[in-house]
């Protein structure tokens, strides 16, 4: 279902992209096909670059939470990343042509990352320690190791993460 809010959330994204693409169609002298746009994308994640097939997944709660910092941030990201491909070929997803793309031609910091509140879309978690800190794991990874077929380390001290007892 779609609301009028939504609507016009799309629009706006829309305009972004075709915004977007404008400014790289300047800079490489060349024009760029307007990319996929579609709404399916869950998680944590608010978006998501699919350059072999110029689509692009964005994540509606995320979207309608954060519309403003989303238009803003998300949707130049993930652009960036269809442009790059379209130029360069694969190369590293957040390397130099990326950055260059963000800062140079969208005039944006280059940021892998968003900040947004994912409490409501993020699902259930289980605590993991390692030497450092408590990291949280998502079901699907925590079913992993439960199953033995992942094992995972801290990025941080390099130890690996241990399920943390919550029975008393």
């Amino acid at each position: 279902m779609q609301t009028a809010e939504f609507r016009q959330l799309n629009m706006q994204v829309v305009r972004k992209l075709n915004a977007g693409l404008q400014l790289a169609e300047q800079h490489f002298n060349r024009t760029f096909p307007v990319p996929t746009v579609n709404y399916r994308l869950r998680g944590v994640k608010a978006g998501v670059a699919y350059p072999e097939h110029n689509e692009i997944r964005l994540n509606r709660t995320l979207l309608l939470e954060n519309p403003h910092a989303f238009i803003a941030q998300v949707v130049w990201h993930e652009l960036a990343h269809l442009i790059v491909y379209q130029v360069f070929g694969r190369v590293k997803p957040h390397g130099a042509q990326w950055r260059a793309v963000m800062t140079d031609i969208f005039h944006l910091p280059a940021q892998t990352c968003h900040r947004f509140n994912v409490q409501n879309v993020q699902g259930k978690t289980f605590a993991y320690q390692c030497a450092c800190q408590t990291h949280y794991l998502t079901l699907r990874r925590h079913n992993k190791v439960q199953k033995e077929s992942a094992v995972y380390f801290c990025r941080k001290c390099g130890r690996q993460l241990s399920l943390v007892n919550t029975k008393n």
